[in-house]
């Protein structure tokens, strides 16, 4: 099977879900293909050559060998300056080469002017024009020479074997899955499903991934491509590639499997190693959220099988950092962590507890390797808290940020503006509260508040249309106390961001990479 991870999202770590997959179907002894299509797609449009009228372009396109050299190497990250330029060079090079095509390309977005992702017809629209994706040139040579020089069957083989045909029209048994997770790979997933359809019909697509079960979740969800994708999964999808493989005694856990990724490629200095302890979230209580709305069950992974694995992992790829990828650790991972350390320094979400306001729990984390922890407090208003069914509180809140950095654990505390609930009064509780707790915090994401369109509270509120598409996961709501998202741009711009103390916060903050690259400059701080 061919397993794709396709254009766009960051090129700082492996891609996770189709390293699980690969670990679940090799451990059958079903040969399997990774391509990291967005990491040799994004160095396919930096190694061309582009007439640049401006200063910054012809700086970019002359240096983006160097710069990408430069992000693989620690040193860049001992200096905010030299990262922040690499970064933003190699970024203005990838404008500039899909300019023409009418699309805003960069290191993390990718927007088409005349096509949107979440309107089913334009997916359409992509998929039957694919030479008008700028990554064309590159996938339209890559993937026939990827099928026609390697055949893989749907049945058992022994691990990662392989069998060789050169003879056209065996394409039938050929399974290619697409890990589609973002909105912004979507345009690009669907290009490349139309390609494959035209050149190999009877190649059988498998659409999967984060956007894709969320899509499966809408009201009323049908397969609005069944011309194009023959099997769709929502959710994770290992007990559902291995069905379409005949298989159906599997087992409860599956090791992820990144041997055949091209690790020493991404713009990192070192593997950044992706790992899922659990599938949805343990609190799974908090009003608006995603996880709560499309009613994902709490699945974890036991805590020792985790070391074992992450010990396992560390042998053979040599990480520089551990992301976990959970929706928030579990105190008791966190606690096993204490225990038993992971093999190198890790990072990821948690949820702000009554553990991690013990100053000894911090300290214990920060000894097994934490060098960061991302926190959604959402609001420093304690009324908006409750109403959102957070389960925490503003003084926990406080006494964890001390905690953290007393410890010297750096914090990425999430905020979001304009929820139901919230005025402008309530905001500036935030506010306050980011001011007087500035030495604490390290870094900060700053999110306007989206209704989930399949959220229980969404029926609630006077709607109105947020996309318009038939794919959208959101919709619009007039806000019951007034506080809309036009005034809550005008307040995180006029007065939030401009205070002196979140100003210089925010300056903090890796440019596009964000909370995927911050941990690295914590690491090289202790270094």
């Amino acid at each position: 099977m061919l397993l794709i991870f396709p254009p766009l999202t960051k090129p700082g770590e492996p891609p996770a879900g189709i390293a699980k997959l690969a670990g679940a179907l090799t451990a059958h002894g079903i040969s399997c293909r990774l391509v990291d299509a967005n990491l040799e797609g994004l160095f396919y449009l930096l190694g061309q050559l582009y007439p640049a009228s401006d200063t910054w372009t012809r700086r970019g396109v002359k240096h983006a060998a160097t710069n990408i050299v430069a992000l693989r190497n620690p040193a860049t990250y001992r200096s905010f300056d030299r990262y922040r330029r690499a970064v933003k060079d190699l970024n203005r090079v990838l404008e500039m080469s899909a300019k023409d095509h009418g699309i805003i390309i960069g290191l993390a977005d990718y927007q088409d002017k005349c096509l949107s992702p979440v309107r089913s017809v334009d997916l359409l629209k992509a998929a039957a024009y694919p030479e008008r994706n700028p990554f064309y040139p590159w996938f339209s040579n890559r993937l026939p020479e990827i099928i026609r020089k390697t055949r893989f069957s749907q049945g058992r083989r022994g691990r990662g074997e392989q069998t060789e045909e050169h003879e056209e029209g065996k394409d039938s048994e050929q399974l290619v899955g697409f890990s589609l997770n973002y909105l912004s790979q979507a345009l690009c997933t669907f290009s490349m499903i139309g390609f494959l359809k035209k050149e190999f019909p009877g190649v059988k697509i498998v659409l999967g991934g984060g956007l894709v079960s969320s899509w499966m979740k809408r009201p009323g969800w049908r397969n609005l491509f069944p011309e194009l994708v023959d099997h769709l999964i929502s959710g994770p999808g290992e007990r559902s590639l291995l069905e379409l493989h005949g298989i159906t005694d599997m087992h409860e856990h599956y090791p992820p499997d990144y041997q055949s990724l091209p690790l020493a490629d991404y713009l990192s200095p070192g593997v950044i190693l992706p790992y899922s302890a659990s599938n949805g979230c343990y609190w799974n209580r908090c009003s608006f959220c995603p996880e709560t709305a499309e009613d994902n069950p709490y699945v974890p992974i036991p805590s020792n099988r985790i070391v074992d694995d992450l010990i396992a992992l560390a042998t053979k790829i040599k990480p520089v950092l551990i992301h976990l990828l959970d929706n928030s650790i579990s105190p008791a991972l966190m606690k096993a962590f204490a225990d038993t350390p992971p093999p190198t320094f890790w990072y990821g979400f948690a949820r702000i507890s009554k553990d991690l306001a013990e100053p000894d729990f911090c300290m214990a984390l920060k000894r097994s390797g934490c060098v960061m922890l991302k926190l959604g407090l959402e609001s420093g208003d304690q009324g908006v808290l409750d109403r959102m069914h957070k389960g925490i509180d503003v003084d926990t809140a406080s006494r964890v940020l001390n905690n953290l950095s007393k410890a010297g654990i750096a914090s990425y505390v999430y905020l979001l503006f304009g929820t139901p609930s919230e005025t402008i009064v309530e905001a500036r509780k935030t506010l306050e509260f980011v001011v007087s707790h500035q030495q604490a915090v390290s870094y900060l994401n700053l999110a306007i508040f989206n209704m989930p369109l399949c959220g229980q509270e969404a029926g609630e509120y006077e709607n109105e249309e947020f996309y318009e598409g038939d794919l959208s996961l959101y919709t619009g709501f007039k806000h019951p106390r007034g506080f809309h998202r036009r005034i809550v741009r005008q307040f995180l711009e006029d007065e939030f961001k401009r205070h002196p103390a979140i100003s210089a916060i925010l300056k903090n903050d890796p440019p596009i990479f964000t909370s995927n690259h911050a941990a690295l400059f914590s690491i090289e701080k202790e270094r």
